[in-house]
């Protein structure tokens, strides 16, 4: 508490807070995370976990003023058009903010953690694999290497119009470029009007090497600014694909410390889970040895665990035609249910919310939501 009696902590405490743990910068580029419904300077006096944002956990948190919810899944995924009561996500939002509950959302910055809180450790712990590794990574932000040269005294032209469109943003950073100086050769033509030289003759200037990452959506305007900036009549440079960041992990890949057949393996992770709704696909006395699994919905990754050599797959939401064509390539599936996996692995978050919250003098309490808001009956 401040020394008016209210919270001490700030929206924007906590929104660094989990910056500096689950970076904001590593989730998909689809994604929609951060701060949701709030104001940044807003004071919070607890901190409410929940996987999903739903109009129950609105008023469990509207209970306590001063609380923000943390939630796995946004709340706003898609743009909304208007802030009205006529789309579930409008009426939750609206609601949050006329009670002056602050919402914010973890999400694929979340599932690809490696400190024991990503939404694949749930099915790790489960199975207690062993030789675990990524299953497949996402680029770093889908960025390209923009590579230029350029006479030492237009460098800083250069480097201002080129950033001045986004381009050399990393993190936090922004104008953040690298350079090195060397020798640059060529012989104009005699068409050419050279801004160093003159035609027919063979050249040899000081030149800076420019580099400069940019976002592959950002790529013709960086070009473009680079061109108007550049004095040379023709601009030689190049765009580099990067490969992906392996810290950026998507999903995991490990062995059982013993084979077993697809049915132990489904009901270990029903009971362990727990997930009433598991089901499986494939042979059900099939010797399972090597395990893939992706937090939430991931079929989208089947070929990548085929291609990594996995027994058997783990995720949720596996629909019908993806299901029966990777058992007919060989791949028994496990759906254990969006919620029941993801569900597991806020016990770890707000476990590791709470470390960070002492370590940084934080004292809002970080609990649990006490709603569930799995959407499917136990029938």
């Amino acid at each position: 508490m401040d020394a008016m009696g209210g919270p001490s902590d700030t929206v924007a405490d906590w929104m660094d807070l989990v910056d500096g743990q689950w970076p904001w910068a590593s989730a998909q580029s689809w994604d929609n995370v951060g701060l949701q419904v709030g104001d940044p300077a807003d004071g919070v006096s607890r901190v409410l976990v929940s996987l999903d944002v739903t109009m129950a956990v609105v008023e469990e948190a509207a209970s306590q003023p001063g609380t923000l919810i943390l939630a796995h899944h946004p709340l706003l995924f898609r743009p909304l058009e208007a802030l009205t009561p006529a789309t579930a996500s409008g009426r939750t939002a609206l609601a949050a903010a006329r009670a002056g509950v602050s919402v914010a959302a973890a999400h694929t910055n979340l599932d690809i953690a490696t400190d024991g809180t990503g939404t694949s450790d749930p099915v790790l712990t489960a199975l207690d694999l062993i030789d675990v590794a990524p299953l497949t990574t996402q680029p770093d932000g889908d960025r390209v290497k923009l590579v230029t040269f350029v006479p030492p005294e237009d460098l800083e032209a250069v480097i201002d119009a080129v950033t001045a469109t986004g381009a050399g943003t990393i993190g936090d950073y922004t104008r953040c470029t690298f350079a090195t100086r060397g020798t640059g050769t060529f012989r104009p033509g005699a068409r050419s009007s050279p801004h160093l030289g003159s035609a027919g003759q063979d050249q040899a200037v000081d030149e800076w090497r420019l580099e400069v990452l940019v976002e592959r959506g950002g790529m013709a305007a960086a070009v473009a600014a680079l061109e108007s900036a550049h004095p040379y009549e023709e601009v030689a440079f190049d765009l580099v694909p990067l490969l992906p960041a392996p810290r950026a992990a998507i999903g995991r890949i490990g062995r059982l410390r013993q084979p077993a057949s697809l049915t132990t393996v489904a009901r270990r992770l029903r009971d362990h889970l727990p997930s009433p709704h598991l089901r499986a696909a494939g042979d059900p006395d099939r010797l399972i040895e090597v395990v893939a699994t992706v937090g939430g919905a991931g079929d989208s990754l089947v070929g990548e665990a085929l291609a990594a050599g996995a027994d058997c797959f783990v995720t949720g939401d596996l629909r019908h035609h993806v299901t029966l064509d990777a058992v007919a390539d060989g791949l028994a599936l496990i759906d254990a249910g969006h919620h029941a996996v993801e569900h597991a692995a806020m016990a770890p978050f707000i476990d590791a919310l709470e470390t960070q919250r002492r370590l940084l003098g934080l004292t809002a309490p970080v609990v649990a939501s006490s709603v569930d808001t799995q959407p499917w009956l136990p029938l």
